[in-house]
């Protein structure tokens, strides 16, 4: 009868006790575990943490009474081996719930001690409310530190697959939620321009997080949690989750005398054995040659971990028949709506190494696009430039990531090529995907590359060239070069290339984009085909540049929020100091109504209520957000708080007693100043501005209100990229796209008039009009950009000035009644 001792539980160790005693019945096996839980699904801690998984025995998948019970397994929990005697082949051990010691002897050893989370020497880092995720016992101190403490604001110290998971988490367990890493991205198994998708994502969310900063110390101020970072700032927060990574966890090892890999990771054969022949390893700890590098690597994952544990026994009890080939460290997480993938190497992996590759990115969809519910999805694949052997593969997406992150993986795991991928059979119907999956179009657009169809350029190449010494041809339509393009481009849609290819010059290079790639890609055909010589497509078009090239952290967004007294997080001045008694609350659903539609709704309801009761009134508008300030104001009616979720506004109201309007006296009179500019001639614009600037510099507090044409004014002249229906498209093609390009009430004579007013300015020494709305924002003019107008003319509030607030009627109304002159130009 063979003895076999195992050091730790979960995926590696539980299981491997598990295939043993299924193929030897006669085995005697013990298992020692330092914790209190076995086996227990850590990929669902963060998700328990959240809410999302309720109960916490579901956690929980063996006890060691189940285990003793159903596979005749000792299990000795909370039972930690301290030392091991290779020689004498015994093991000492701690029983933690006496402190005792005692030996225990084997004929083979199985060690899964896993990996330990990284927390650095920083200042403070031992304060009670910095936390780890690595067992069921750190979410157990989460949860209850949350519901002692009910904490608003956390920290999350570190972007990878698990951080992210926990700020989703603690998101959606209503927290504010800052994230900090060292790294220029989020989940660094990705490569930049593919986390640029994420980042993207996280600012939807309403995320803060800081990119290339690190933690210089934890500090209690004021009875807050301050973190301070490398750069000097400090955000406040009521708890922090520290994940900044993992390590292997190999003391015991080390001690033994047992050999380690140059990674620090445990040493093992194809066979699972270490440098001692009595000693196996798995699980999070071991390092094995990586399938492509074949470098030593640790994979902290489950899956691996439950397959070499299934091999490990088998070879134990069979003989070392069965031989391990290494992880390929297929990986996916859920990052709020969206999926993240990856598998095999990153493009700056296979950089690092000087392994010879070529990387492209295709963009598809989940399913048939003319079948309902077609969501983008983005992949990335990694390739020798030779044989199209896989490298790696990593995709981002909303529906279908999983399946076509494993249809890559298998080939790579495979030693396969781009042309498997090509043949990969997927089951297809509209509803699923399309006849060529995107997974089969990665593989065809990478044979394109290999066979010379189409030479490729990447978004970091194009960024860094001087446009002036190439030819930046954007093949996409008018309409979507006029929403953004790449700067010196020169627009002539693919349909009109051949009609217009005298245009193209022959003696540069041609850099071809469009949206995603495909269109670039038929371009480039053309133009290669017409004896162009130097012609390149860009690989992921425009979508993958404008990604990459934005601005991608996002900081300080946090700085107008406060925590009620009802334990909500709010945006705006802290209206609730006082403490709050139960109110009557009466929920109004406005949503769908337009400006002046909320307002009206709520004047209508709250006459209905009695003095002290609450609306809590439901809106889509967003000037709603300004509206019921104003209107609150000017009623005497209390605004309790305003906040907003996936697109819909809440805004509780509470009714005040009315009393008397104050006698008007000298000393009372109204002496602001109102303003509606309904049109968009330079020359009304002009004299708006003019006498807002005047009367502000008289002291006088001055609104401009833009509405229609009106808005046109305060358009910004670079404006950033924004989706609009096609009515919206087409005003924006008749409309002036900025103050720059306004025409004159009279006599603009076919803009001739525009331009000898400019002139005629400039010869004078009068600002221009661009000059005037710069002094008046500087002069504290407030600017109203009308929300009704803004949807009807399809204007974006990203096109406006920043600066420009939106609101409604009522916020002009508010203005007005506290003016003595009101004026419509």
């Amino acid at each position: 009868m063979t003895k076999y001792l195992i050091v730790g539980g979960v995926a590696g160790g539980a299981t491997t006790a598990a295939r043993l005693r299924r193929i030897d019945e006669s085995a005697e096996i013990i298992m020692f575990e330092r914790g209190e839980h076995i086996s227990y699904a850590n990929c669902g801690l963060p998700y328990y943490v959240g809410g999302v998984i309720t109960e916490r025995e579901k956690l929980l998948l063996q006890t060691p009474k189940s285990f003793k019970a159903r596979l005749n397994v000792e299990v000795r929990v909370q039972n930690e081996v301290i030392a091991i005697d290779t020689v004498n082949k015994s093991v000492e051990v701690k029983d933690l719930t006496n402190n005792s010691s005692y030996t225990e002897s084997y004929d083979k050893l199985i060690v899964s001690p896993g990996a330990e989370p990284i927390k650095p020497p920083i200042p403070g880092i031992k304060d009670e409310a910095i936390f780890t995720v690595r067992n069921v016992r750190d979410t157990d101190k989460i949860k209850s530190f949350y519901d002692e403490k009910k904490p608003k604001k956390a920290v999350v110290v570190g972007a990878g697959f698990i951080g992210l998971e926990m700020a989703e988490n603690l998101h959606h367990m209503g927290m504010l939620v800052t994230i900090v890493e060292m790294a220029d991205q989020v989940m660094t198994p990705l490569d930049y321009e593919m986390a640029a998708e994420v980042h993207m994502h996280l600012k939807t969310k309403n995320v803060e997080f800081y990119l290339k900063d690190g933690v210089s110390e934890f500090k209690r101020e004021g009875g807050k949690l301050n973190i301070h970072l490398q750069s000097g700032r400090k955000i406040d927060a009521d708890m922090v989750i520290l994940s900044i990574g993992v390590r292997p966890e190999t003391k015991l090892i080390k001690e033994a005398g047992i050999e380690l890999a140059p990674n620090g990771g445990i040493k093992v054969n194809e066979y699972l054995q270490t440098s001692n022949e009595h000693v196996y390893a798995l699980g999070d700890a071991m390092a094995f040659p990586h399938p492509i590098t074949g470098k030593y690597t640790n994979a902290y994952l489950a899956g691996p971990a439950n397959k070499q544990a299934r091999m490990l026994a088998d070879n134990l009890v069979n003989g070392h028949t069965k031989k391990y080939k290494g992880a390929i460290a297929t990986a996916i997480a859920k990052v709020f709506d969206i999926t993240v993938a990856s598998t095999g190497l990153a493009e700056k992996v296979l950089k690092k190494e000087g392994i010879k590759y070529i990387s492209n990115i295709t963009h598809g969809a989940s399913n048939a696009g003319y079948y309902p519910g077609a969501m983008p999805t983005t992949i990335k694949i990694m390739f020798d430039p030779e044989t199209g052997k896989l490298f790696g593969g990593q995709i981002i997406g909303y529906v279908g990531v999983d399946k076509r992150i494993d249809m890559i993986a298998t080939v790579l795991k495979n030693n396969g090529s781009i042309y498997d991928l090509q043949e990969i059979e997927h089951a297809y119907a509209p509803p699923f995907s399309s006849a060529k999956d995107p997974v089969n179009q990665a593989g065809f657009t990478a044979g394109n590359i290999i066979e010379g169809l189409v030479k490729i350029i990447h978004w970091d190449e194009l960024h860094q060239m001087d446009a002036s010494d190439n030819f930046i041809l954007d093949v996409r339509t008018p309409d979507e070069f006029e929403l953004g393009q790449i700067e010196g481009a020169v627009n002539i849609e693919v349909d009109k290339i051949r009609e217009r290819i005298d245009e193209i010059p022959k003696d540069k290079k041609i850099i071809i984009y469009c949206g995603v790639g495909l269109r670039g890609y038929f371009a480039a055909r053309i133009l290669m085909q017409k004896g162009f010589k130097d012609v390149v497509n860009l690989s992921g078009g425009y979508k993958t540049y404008e990604h990459a090239t934005c601005k991608q952290s996002n900081e300080d967004i946090f700085g107008s929020s406060y925590i009620a007294n009802d334990g909500h997080i709010y945006r705006g001045k802290d209206k609730t100091a006082k403490d709050q008694k139960e109110i009557k609350t009466i929920d109004i659903d406005a949503c769908g109504l337009q400006c002046p539609g909320p307002i009206i709704k709520l004047k209508k309801e709250i006459d209905k209520i009695e003095d002290g009761q609450r609306l809590r009134q439901r809106v889509t508008d967003p000037g709603f957000v300004k509206d019921v300030a104003s209107w609150c104001n000017m009623t005497g009616n209390k605004l309790i708080s305003c906040e907003s979720d996936k697109g819909i506004f809440t805004a509780i109201i509470e009714k005040q007693k009315q009393t008397e309007a104050c006698p008007v006296t000298s000393m009372n009179l109204p002496k602001n100043k109102t303003m509606v500019v309904f049109s968009d001639d330079m020359d009304r614009a002009l004299a708006s501005l003019v006498i807002a600037n005047g009367a502000a510099a008289t002291g006088s507090k001055v609104t401009l209100f833009f509405t229609f044409w009106g808005l046109n004014i305060i358009k910004k002249t670079d404006k950033p990229k924004v989706q609009k229906d096609m009515m919206g498209k087409m005003f924006g093609k008749m409309m002036a796209s900025d103050a720059g390009n306004l025409k004159l009430s009279k006599m603009n004579m076919m803009g001739m008039g525009s331009k000898m007013m400019k002139k005629r300015m400039l010869s004078k020494k009068v600002d221009s009009l661009e000059d005037l709305l710069q002094t008046a924002m500087d002069n504290g003019v407030e600017m109203i950009a009308c929300q009704m107008s803004m949807d009807v003319m399809g204007v974006d509030k990203a096109e406006l000035l920043d600066g420009v607030q939106i609101g409604g009627v009522a916020t002009y109304l508010e203005e007005a009644e506290q003016s003595n002159v009101n004026l419509f130009i």
